[in-house]
């Protein structure tokens, strides 16, 4: 497995993984809602992130992109998708490490996402409450995460936005 940046080449086959990823919902969804992102000011290409295999084909995608805490800027992890063929191998975890390493380099503050904690926690992800950092729906807050990254300060507080194409999403 090879971890690299997206290309424009790339686009068709990180739609196709990621419909695939999700089988109830990645069509309609998330599939295009990172189609949405690629075009909107939110969108960072250098955390738009290709897992591929050995023959170069793609097996996942993972996206961070560009929110906020009030008035300071974050970043929103996700979509993460593997295709079916290739999950429970570590690509998944190979591309979350990947991203949160890139944003590190890029002196990102924090990483932010919707998801499993019992998953999540293992990259260092911990609920948001405990940074005082609220989700954008009340609702998610059992599964709200952030990862501070090294640029982080505790000054970073308030509510969480995510990109404009998550809100027609959620």
């Amino acid at each position: 497995m090879f971890i690299r940046r997206e290309t424009p080449d790339d686009i068709a086959a990180v739609h196709a993984v990621t419909a695939a990823a999700f089988p109830d919902t990645g069509a309609r969804i998330e599939a295009p809602l990172v189609d949405e992102l690629r075009v909107d000011p939110g969108w960072l290409p250098t955390l738009s992130l290709v897992a591929t295999d050995n023959g170069g084909a793609i097996v996942g995608h993972v996206v961070a992109t560009r929110a906020r805490v009030g008035e300071f800027a974050a970043l929103g992890l996700g979509p993460l998708s593997v295709h079916p063929s290739h999950q429970r191998r570590g690509v998944g975890s190979a591309l979350v490490h990947a991203v949160i390493g890139a944003a590190d380099a890029l002196d990102e503050p924090l990483v932010a996402l919707l998801g499993n904690p019992a998953y999540y926690h293992r990259f260092g992800f911990r609920l948001s409450d405990e940074f005082g950092i609220r989700p954008p729906v009340a609702e998610w807050q059992p599964h709200f995460q952030v990862r501070p990254l090294t640029a982080y300060s505790p000054t970073i507080r308030g509510t969480f936005t995510y990109a404009t194409p998550f809100d027609r999403t959620f």
